[in-house]
């Protein structure tokens, strides 16, 4: 379903600004680079930048984020097809046989089929937005305060189940985003944990805090490594085998469909996103392939699958982040928050009010993959040459723009001192296994948690039991419960299942010495 009439509003607004279009390169080039250098993720670049989004209009600020966004989905392959270390968890599937190809005198090749897969999976991923946003906005606009308080309640859960690690530490940091995100005075004019400061009476500033938070785990964490140059890296790519591989795509339709199509689903679910898509298009290509054999020694297939799915994972996560506010990860995190600084609310309001303004966003983003394929083509050279970057450049000079950046941002120094506060915080997160994203995300969605579940109490007057008298959010507690059963489950099976192997290996060990 599409507003025709909002359609031509998105590009009136996009016509009438030319400032809008001038972000898109730069915003490309900056994701690219930050996707090539390891260890400054394509999140750390988007975090950085916020602090120059309050000094533009919305619609600019948004595309050129948005454009960050893009240029890294396609800049993270390139350390991982060059040197076998991904730029980050979105490239995991492309070293498999993005590597080995540049081991066999194919990395000009490889790039070509990373870049022409990311530029149309980002295409698909859109045009399913911009076909299913208005469907999807009328259909969340049936929420009230209870199901989207559970609605958040339950994406924060699944960001903690399903960040890979433990999920009671996922669950703890979610709780303490949402606690740092009630900060400040409430709605009844109540102080809380300002500790007599006046700086904390609006709230934690959530720019200078995200900066650290996301910038100084990867900035200490790639200090404290003694990374060394692969020799492969240093092979010359030539425009001629990156171009070949650009065409050669083409030749595999399915695999670049059926990973858009995985990208944009699993992109949709909070705390899954493209760390999760690139890993089951790759294996799901190679379970159909006639020849699983060769996946992992350089197959084609492998990178397209991969770099198909993490790319088309940003149109799902920002489906999500429109239709309910609510961000799947780091990336969409930060772009709720470049949203936070215009004061604008992410959700099914903004979506229905705001239709033109939503098709702009979907529009440009067109134009990004686009531009993405010229702007690629055209810098893969330089690029790739970015993977030699010493570290002891990159570090200092990530803080120092943090601090700069957060200082900007505030205009006063609460804005370096919250950055300094976060940064030991982050540094623990990271050193034990906590997941940053759940922290960040419950400090974005607190006042909202809160507020829902207030207007909630109030209309039941104060009765829980009335969640189960509504039948959608009877359904959402039904997913939410589902969801730890599920995850309780699993690790009850992969303990039994350890036993039993230990049990088994022990018989073994007796009849052996019998």
């Amino acid at each position: 379903m599409i507003d025709v009439g909002a359609a031509y509003g998105a590009m009136a607004l996009l016509g009438s600004s030319a400032e809008a279009w001038t972000y898109i390169v730069p915003g490309l080039l900056l994701g690219l680079i930050a996707g090539a250098i390891p260890g400054l993720s394509v999140v750390v670049a988007m975090a950085l930048v916020l602090p120059l989004i309050q000094y533009m209009d919305f619609l600019p600020g948004v595309i050129f984020i948005t454009a960050i966004f893009t240029g890294g989905g396609f800049g993270c392959a390139i350390p991982a097809i060059l040197m076998n270390i991904p730029g980050s968890s979105t490239a995991v599937g492309t070293t498999f046989d993005g590597y080995p190809m540049t081991r066999n005198g194919e990395a000009g090749r490889a790039l070509g089929l990373a870049l022409s897969s990311s530029v149309i999976g980002t295409l698909g991923s859109y045009l399913a937005l911009f076909f299913f946003i208005q469907t999807m906005a009328a259909l969340v606009l049936k929420l009230g305060p209870s199901e989207m308080f559970l609605v958040a309640v339950w994406g924060l859960s699944l960001i903690a189940i399903l960040s890979g690690g433990n999920v009671a530490k996922g669950i703890l940091a979610g709780i303490v985003g949402v606690l740092l995100g009630t900060v400040g005075m409430n709605a009844m004019g109540v102080m809380r944990g300002t500790m007599g400061s006046m700086h904390l009476l609006a709230g934690i500033s959530t720019v200078p805090a995200m900066m650290a938070l996301f910038a100084a785990p990867e900035m200490l964490s790639l200090a404290a490594q003694r990374r060394y140059m692969n020799a492969q890296s240093s092979q010359s790519v030539g425009v001629t085998e990156i171009v070949r591989g650009m065409r050669e795509v083409l030749r595999h339709p399915v695999i670049l469909l059926r990973g858009a199509l995985i990208g944009t689903v699993i992109g949709a679910v909070p705390g899954v996103g493209a760390s999760i898509a690139n890993l089951v298009s790759y294996a799901e290509t190679r379970r159909r392939a006639d020849t699983p054999e060769t996946f992992g020694k350089g197959d084609p297939r492998g990178v397209i699958a991969s770099e198909a799915a993490n790319s088309s994972s940003e149109g799902g996560g920002l489906a999500t982040l429109l239709t309910l506010g609510i961000p799947g990860g780091g990336a969409t995190a930060i772009l709720l928050a470049a949203f936070s600084i215009h004061n604008v609310t992410g959700g099914p309001q903004f979506v229905s009010d705001n239709m033109d303004i939503v098709y702009a966003i979907v529009f440009s983003n067109f134009a990004q993959a686009f531009a993405l394929l010229v702007v690629g083509l055209l810098v893969i050279r330089v690029a790739a040459l970015v993977v030699r970057v010493k570290t002891r450049f990159v570090v200092p000079s990530v803080f120092a723009m943090t601090a700069i950046g957060s200082y900007a941002y505030a205009g006063n120094m609460s804005g370096p001192i919250t950055m300094l506060v976060f940064v030991p915080l982050a540094w623990a997160l990271r050193r034990y296994n906590y997941p940053i994203a759940a922290v960040v995300v419950g400090l974005l969605l607190g006042a909202m948690v809160e507020g829902q579940l207030v207007r909630t109490l109030q209309i039941s007057g104060g009765e829980f039991s009335y969640l189960l008298t509504r039948p959608i959010s009877a359904i959402l507690l039904f997913g939410l419960l589902l969801s730890f059963s599920g995850s309780s489950l699993k690790r009850l099976l992969a303990r039994a299942n350890n036993q039993m192997r230990g049990k088994s290996r022990g018989r073994s060990l007796n009849d052996n010495n019998q």
